[in-house]
């Protein structure tokens, strides 16, 4: 080879150099590590080209959701094959960060549908989880967010606001609640998919799955809220979010009360979850 076609390869050797040197997962990671895994920057980032979207999709995506939510994230991929989730890291990232908004149901009518935005911040509870499970799948394992509150879209002048929440189960798979869904026969919907990871999903309204407690939970009465559960382990839904009065401050909780602190301590770790730069986001409360 001549040292003409040397000096004309040179150039391109460096630039993959170079690319390599970008696409390096540990310089990935101690860039995302100096601005707190900004879920903006990693959402631009994973959208540049395929070998960053692989690289985000196995690295990236885990390690934002480590960051903001140890315990949480410990406690889900307990126990998994190979470090995986149902879903996957991008679905959950995407449940911890995004409220998903609301659109009229065939149990749940509104008037106009709900955008989905960011969240300031969210607060996910085992305790909580355990309001959403009927008395036969009191077993599961279930991290369900406060209810994010917005003003009622119909623009009626109702004082009931939409509460929009969302959760993530741990070993969906094997959990009691896919068991009963399956062993009722309970039919996928048809027109609604998950938001977070697009799958197919049940409604637990439909398949009488509800209990009381949700609604007390969220402050809601028993009848207005719908949520749904996809093949993955996903849960979102929406509820009216009833004014309290000063008789109505203290809602009777003592059938969800957690007696382990350590559940309680979990999730005030994930209250303090916070998104930097999301000027359009709510805080939920």
């Amino acid at each position: 080879m001549s040292a003409n076609a040397n000096t004309r390869l040179r150039p391109s050797q460096g630039s993959e150099s170079d690319e390599s040197a970008i696409i390096n997962e540990r310089v990935l990671v101690l860039i995302f590590e100096s601005i707190k895994w900004d879920i903006h920057t990693l959402c631009s980032t994973s959208s540049v080209n395929r070998k960053l979207r692989a690289i985000a999709n196995r690295l990236l995506w885990r390690e934002l959701c480590v960051h903001r939510a140890p315990r949480m994230v410990s406690t889900l991929a307990n126990g998994s094959t190979n470090n995986r989730i149902g879903g996957g890291w991008h679905a959950l990232a995407k449940l911890l960060f995004f409220c998903c908004g609301s659109e009229s149901t065939r149990n749940f009518k509104l008037s106009r549908d709900l955008p989905g935005h960011f969240v300031k911040a969210s607060r996910f509870s085992k305790t909580s989880g355990r309001s959403f499970l009927s008395k036969k799948c009191r077993g599961d394992l279930l991290y369900v967010s406060d209810p994010c509150e917005h003003p009622n879209p119909s623009g009626s002048g109702k004082e009931d606001d939409l509460g929009v929440y969302r959760g993530v189960f741990k070993g969906f798979l094997k959990s009691r609640t896919r068991a009963c869904l399956i062993g009722r026969q309970v039919e996928l919907e048809e027109k609604v998919r998950c938001p977070y990871c697009g799958a197919p999903v049940w409604s637990m309204t439909s398949a009488r799955l509800v209990p009381k407690s949700a609604a007390r939970r969220l402050g809601s009465h028993h009848g207005g809220l719908e949520y749904f559960v996809c093949v993955n382990g996903h849960l979102h839904g929406t509820c009216w979010l009833v004014p309290l009065s000063s008789d109505e401050d203290d809602l009777d909780l003592d059938d969800d009360v957690d007696d382990d602190d350590e559940d309680e301590t979990g999730a005030h770790e994930v209250d303090h979850m916070v998104v930097n730069g999301s000027g359009s986001s709510r805080e939920e409360n």
